[in-house]
């Protein structure tokens, strides 16, 4: 269906500001007025390519999402802007390339920035069409009280501000005695709205989190049934450390990491029955995709990216590529793949022409992506090319079928299959000069054939120095004249 099509459907209203003009009142008088369509996103935190039914697990069973999966369409191909907690959410909720936003790494309990004021979240997009907001899980945009969800957007918020695994009972000072964990780490605070509801968070609580977030969720969706609504559910798990509830404990034949993602899977199947209980499935986008790729030096906690090169905190793509699928029954193709490149920063534009919302002022970097989310016949992935920072390093690009690496130095297990209990193993050092992959026959990035295609490489090293000059690189020490301030603790 073409966007002039649905907008028809959603309402006079939203269908004329597409089409850059106004519906003649005899007109608009004359449709039936549409309710404009709900909007729920689905964040994991640290999950591994693999580690869905629909994406080839062999030892989780994830029913809820492969129900999804069969009932709309997989993203084969789909990206975040980096592979780290802040600057990946950063990029989902504005748009853009978490470069421009001056959002990077993951925020600790110290931080003294966050979010800007002026950047548009998701949340303050959907405001603009009266939507109700909520969100329940991790934040991590800077817990201050001028950055939490509640002044960005959102209606609600319950939640952790940060990672779970920033408390003082991490396995790296639990060796400690309290006094000195609290230097390193502060007590981890449970946050409703713009308040503390728990200072201390203690792992009888991480395991119900997963829950809690569900119960949430669910009652947001009953109580703003009537209204459109958009509800942003950031799961704290499977980030180490794990935590399940009882009901999942012992259940999964992947021991602890399975039984957290089959709690999350339930926890899918909440949110989809509410909204076919009350007849919204119809009505509503849903997305479910992580923040990057498996932390592998947990080893047994952690996810699995296969067939995808690394994980988490490296710009190969098991850091960068993350499971995805999108149900819509009845507006996107059921059963179907997509295998074109988009990433989260497509989908703020995007749902900005669904709703008819305005764009921000400024410039994002996202693309509408409707075409591909909805299927339609020989959609093609609108960027040019997509950019993966780690840090203020630009180390790597997608374009097409084509990966680029410039020169850099990453961490790897090479080979070693990493910590048991909890405890982590050490990374080896790795390094990569300049190489060129094609994810069509070499999904796992083993052969390097830049060589063969040096025309290939030129025309990437060109739009990467378009990039640079915008955003910055380290590495040819360019600042980046598109780059706007993080915001900022005054005082």
């Amino acid at each position: 269906m073409d966007r002039r099509a649905f907008l028809s459907m959603v309402g006079g209203g939203a269908a004329a500001w597409a089409m850059g003009g106004c519906a003649p009142t005899n007109a608009r008088a004359a449709e039936p007025k549409r309710r404009l369509p709900n909007i729920v996103i689905v964040f994991t935190d640290d999950q591994g390519y693999q580690d869905l039914g629909c994406f080839g697990s062999p030892d989780i069973d994830t029913p809820h999402l492969d129900r999804m999966a069969r009932e709309g369409r997989r993203f084969t191909d789909f990206y975040v802007t980096q592979p780290v907690c802040s600057a990946s959410r950063a990029g989902l909720l504005t748009g853009c390339y978490s470069n421009r936003v001056s959002i990077l790494g993951a925020l600790g309990p110290g931080a003294k920035h966050g979010i800007h004021d002026d950047e548009m979240t998701l949340a303050e997009l959907c405001k603009q069409k009266g939507y109700a907001t909520a969100m329940c899980g991790k934040w991590h945009l800077g817990h201050r009280p001028q950055f939490l969800p509640t002044r960005h957007g959102f209606d609600q918020y319950f939640g952790l501000p940060y990672s779970n695994d920033m408390w003082p009972y991490h396995p790296g000072v639990r060796h400690l005695p309290m006094e000195k964990r609290l230097k390193r780490w502060p007590h981890l605070p449970l946050i409703e709205n713009g308040k503390i509801v728990n200072p201390k968070v203690t792992g009888k609580e991480q395991a119900q989190l997963t829950t809690w977030y569900a119960e949430r969720a669910v009652k947001f969706i009953e109580k703003s049934k009537d209204r459109p609504f958009f509800l942003y559910v950031a799961h704290s798990m499977p980030h180490v450390p794990l935590f399940v509830s009882d009901k999942f404990k012992g259940k999964s034949k992947r021991g602890l990491y399975g039984d957290v993602i089959s709690e999350i899977d339930w926890s899918v199947g909440q949110i989809r029955a509410t909204l076919e209980k009350h007849g919204l499935a119809e009505n509503t986008l849903f997305i479910f995709t992580s923040d990057n790729g498996p932390w592998l030096s947990y080893g047994e906690h952690s996810g699995r990216a296969l067939p995808l090169r690394e994980g988490k905190g490296t710009t190969w793509d098991g850091g960068v590529r993350e499971p995805t699928v999108m149900w819509w029954p009845g507006k996107i193709p059921a059963g179907t793949v997509c295998s074109e490149p988009a990433m989260t920063i497509d989908i703020l534009p995007t749902l900005a022409g669904l709703i008819g919302a305005k764009l921000p002022a400024h410039k994002i970097d996202g693309l509408d992506i409707w075409p591909l989310i909805s299927g339609q016949a020989g959609a093609t992935g609108p960027h040019e090319a997509l950019f993966f920072y780690w840090g203020r390093h630009l180390q790597a690009m997608r374009s097409g079928k084509w990966k680029l690496h410039f020169p850099h130095a990453y961490r790897t297990m090479a080979g070693k299959p990493g910590g048991k209990g909890g405890i982590p193993e050490r990374y080896s050092a790795g390094k990569t000069a300049l190489a060129l992959f094609d994810l069509e026959k070499d999904i796992g990035q083993k052969t390097n054939v830049a060589d063969r295609h040096p025309d290939v490489v030129k025309r990437l090293q060109a739009l990467a120095d378009t990039m640079r000059a915008d955003l910055g690189d380290s590495a040819t020490k360019q600042k980046g004249k598109g780059v706007r301030p993080c915001g900022r603790v005054q005082g």
